[in-house]
């Protein structure tokens, strides 16, 4: 259904928000287990299981713009992006399950080949479902704050998705080195992520706009051009160390709980998990409203220091036999600081296309949203291959996994440090980008009148003010705004 009046009320929110459930669960299972199952179950070598997930997500960079040109070009009777969730939905269902395939060799070149392939096939999938899906709200809401409610109930979904995510599948996998628990729990999440995707594909709407004409084959051009705005360039700077930073603890919490803690037989990591995600849907219902009053970089500028201080003060407890309680209390602290983050981020997420349109004088949320999700994508991949990397670096053995046995005391001391300062790094990189981000509620408002005065709604020249704002939130003077050429990375002569 496209155009006509909608409510946007509490039922639609949910609806829309549902197709979260798959990325914010999805990636925690795959940074939390992937990487394990290959290594623990698999046997395959630590950075070679790293870096499956990293070629799938160069893999992306191929595959995102592309789609976000398709669905820009797209004209469907039910609207260009919900028909492609629609196909996405059952492909990345598909797909999801067939990670965990069980595949042995005694090559491990063939193993490794195998687990790319199904990864990119999973990619695939979830391009068709997502760049749609992150474009999708900007042509359903056009007001800041209506679009704010609507990015706080997704976020809800995100941490629902995240906490029966991070936590059922440390039930469902007593032994990590057992594959059919790994198949079991990729088949029951896949069925998941159809369900819920297809409430938002039936619940949601899309206004109206003329298709995009841009060949297939400019994509990437078009793709790199939504760098011209400097908000968006902040943007993917918040969306990289504020997603990475989490990707690090889902990544490490399994290493460190069973190698480092020794714990994993005594279920500490379904409860680290549990307190991390309890503790982010909490986050999520008091930051909603704090962002509401505030503005979308207000709460990032809360959420990072307090990752920073509850990250720093795991280590006087990263021990074999620590006492669980105060990890898990802090673990909480980290939940509740990335609630702050997460609340921000998909609410900033929706208004980029706004700014793009400034900048290009042509509606392309596809293109955005396809950059926007690359980025998603190529920081959980980054974050696999750097955790894969950085094993091997401490001296990971996959055998001595494999057997059951312990790691060295070097080892169990080089898993402390990833899991502690690499998020710290990225989260005190988060704050700078979210304190230089350059947009709130009055500077979303002066570029939506901009633009209806661009497109001869609005008469009043621009005031010194307004065309100060124009140019920071953008990066580009105000006589180079609204040019169509924008649109190109290298301008056509």
């Amino acid at each position: 259904m496209q155009g006509g009046n909608h409510s946007t009320g509490l039922r639609s929110r949910l609806l829309y928000g549902a197709g979260e459930f798959f990325n914010g669960g999805a990636f925690v299972i795959i940074n939390t287990f992937f990487t394990v199952f290959l290594i623990k179950a698999i046997q395959m070598p630590a950075a070679l299981a790293g870096t499956v997930p990293l070629i799938g997500h160069i893999w992306d960079a191929v595959t995102d713009p592309i789609m976000g040109n398709i669905t820009d070009r797209t004209t469907a009777k039910m609207g260009s992006k919900r028909f492609y969730m629609l196909i996405g939905s059952f492909a990345t269902a598909a797909t999801f399950a067939a990670l965990w395939l069980p595949f042995h060799s005694d090559r491990t070149m063939s193993m490794f080949l195998f687990y790319v392939l199904m990864y990119c096939l999973f990619s695939t999938g979830s391009t068709i479902l997502m760049v749609p899906y992150n474009g999708l709200l900007p042509d359903m809401i056009d007001d800041y704050d209506t679009r704010s409610k609507f990015s706080n109930v997704r976020m809800i979904w995100s941490t629902l998705g995240a906490m029966a995510c991070g936590v059922l599948p440390t039930l469902m996998i007593k032994d990590t080195t057992e594959t059919a628990m790994y198949l079991r729990c990729g088949i029951l999440f896949g069925v998941l992520f159809l369900v819920t995707c297809l409430m938002t594909v039936a619940g949601t709407w899309e206004a109206y706009h003329a298709p995009v004409k841009s060949g297939i084959a400019h994509s990437f051009n078009h793709a790199a051009s939504a760098f011209r705005s400097r908000s968006f360039r902040l943007f993917i700077g918040i969306y990289l160390t504020g997603q990475c930073g989490m990707d690090f603890v889902s990544g490490m919490a399994v290493y460190y709980v069973d190698d480092v803690i020794n714990g994993y037989q005594n279920h500490y990591a379904t409860y680290l998990m549990a307190a991390l995600i309890i503790a982010q849907l909490i986050g999520m219902l008091i930051f909603g409203p704090v962002m509401a009053k505030t503005s979308k970089r207000t709460t990032i500028l809360i959420g990072a220091p307090i990752r920073v201080i509850c990250t720093i003060l795991l280590l006087p407890f990263s021990y074999e036999g620590a006492d669980i309680v105060p990890i898990l209390a802090l673990a909480a602290g980290i939940g509740i600081g990335n609630a702050a983050t997460l609340t921000s981020i998909f609410a900033i997420m929706a208004d980029m296309p706004d700014v793009d349109e400034l900048i290009t004088s042509i509606h392309r949320p596809g293109i955005v949203s396809g950059m926007s999700t690359f980025a998603r994508k190529i920081s959980s991949g980054l974050s696999a291959w750097l955790i894969g990397v950085l094993l091997t670096a401490v001296g990971y053995s996959e055998k001595l996994a494999n057997a059951g046995a312990r790691q060295s005391a070097f080892t169990q001391r080089g898993i402390t440090l990833i899991f502690v300062f690499m998020p710290l790094i990225l989260c005190v990189l988060l704050f700078v980008f979210g304190y230089r981000f350059p947009m709130t509620e009055k500077e979303f408002n002066i570029i939506k009148k901009e633009i209806r005065r661009r497109k001869g709604e609005e008469t009043a020249e621009a005031a010194p003010e307004e065309i100060r704002v124009c140019e920071k939130v953008t990066g580009l003077a105000y006589e180079k705004l609204w040019d169509p050429k924008n649109q190109w990375a290298v301008k056509k002569s």
